[in-house]
C-alpha cells in the first residue's frame, strides 16, 4: 500500500554491502601487494604471519600447502566480526538481504518471527566481545598510521614526512575510531552501569563523548566502510604501480 520509493534504501543498502563483501574478500585471498614502503594495508594489519617484516615471520613450513593462507585471513574474522553483529548493521541487512521486514509497514516473506532469541541471530550477542578486540585493532592502525609517516631513503634512513597514502591512513582510523567509540555497546560499558552518572564527572564526560558519536553511528558505519576499502585500493594500486604516491613534503 506504500506508494512511496521504500525499497531504494534497501536496494542501495544490498549493493553497497555487497560490493564490500565481494572486494574485501577478493582481496583477502590475494596475499600481495598490501604493503607500499611505509604502507600497510588495514586488511592486513596487524600483519601476523606472511612475510619477513610479519610480528611472528614467514607463512611457518608446517601450514598445510592446501589451506589457502594469507595475512589476511588470520585476522579479518575479527573487525568482521565486529560489523557484522553492530546493532546499526543488524537493522541494516536485515531489512536489505532478509527483508525482514524490507521497510516499515512493508510486509514480509514469512509468517513467523524468532528474533534474536533462537539460534542463529542469538550469536549476535557476542557484539560486546568483539568490540573488546575492535578496539585493540583501533590501537594498531593508530600505529600503522604513525609508521605511515616515516619513509625510507635510498640508504635505509628513516625521514619524517606525509605523502597522499599518509593522509589516506590518518583519516582510515579517524573514521574508524569515530565508529568503533560510537559503539552502542562501549556506550553502556561507560555509562549503563550506573544509577547516577552525572555524579561522576569524568564518566559522564565520557560517556556524552560516547553518546555524540553514536548519535551518528550510521554515518560513520558507511564512512568507515568505504574508506577502509578505499585504503586497500590505495595501497595495492601504489604497489602495483598503478598509481605513484605524492610526497607533500
Amino acid at each position: 500500500m506504500r506508494k512511496d520509493g521504500w525499497w531504494i534504501v534497501p536496494t542501495l543498502t544490498f549493493l553497497g554491502f555487497s560490493a564490500f563483501i565481494v572486494y574485501s574478500t577478493w582481496a583477502a585471498f590475494q596475499g600481495e601487494h598490501y604493503r607500499f614502503g611505509p604502507y600497510l594495508s588495514p586488511f592486513y594489519s596487524p600483519e601476523l604471519l606472511g612475510s619477513a617484516t610479519a610480528w611472528f615471520g614467514p607463512k611457518p613450513a608446517w601450514f598445510p600447502t592446501w589451506m589457502p593462507f594469507t595475512a589476511a585471513l588470520l585476522i579479518l574474522w575479527a573487525p568482521g566480526g565486529f560489523r557484522f553483529t553492530c546493532y546499526y548493521y543488524r537493522g541494516a541487512y536485515y531489512k536489505a538481504f532478509w527483508a525482514d521486514p524490507p521497510a516499515c509497514a512493508v510486509g514480509e516473506p514469512r509468517n513467523g518471527y524468532r528474533g534474536e532469541r533462537k539460534f542463529p541471530l542469538v550469536l549476535q550477542n557476542v557484539h560486546r566481545y568483539f568490540l573488546y578486540l575492535a578496539l585493540i585493532f583501533i590501537l594498531v592502525l593508530t600505529y600503522d598510521a604513525l609508521q605511515a609517516m616515516w619513509f625510507a631513503d635510498a640508504s635505509g634512513v628513516r625521514h619524517f614526512g606525509i605523502g597522499v597514502g599518509t593522509i589516506v591512513m590518518v583519516i582510515n582510523v579517524c573514521l574508524l575510531g569515530s565508529y568503533t567509540f560510537g559503539c552502542h555497546s562501549l556506550r553502556h560499558l561507560i555509562g549503563g552501569r550506573c544509577d547516577e552518572i552525572s555524579k561522576r564527572p569524568t564518566q559522564f564526560a565520557a560517556y556524552k563523548c560516547v553518546s555524540g558519536l553514536n548519535r551518528r553511528h550510521m554515518l560513520f558505519a558507511w564512512l568507515s566502510l568505504f574508506w577502509v576499502g578505499f585504503t586497500d585500493i590505495y595501497v595495492r594500486l601504489c604497489s602495483m604501480g598503478v598509481l605513484h604516491d605524492i610526497r607533500i613534503f
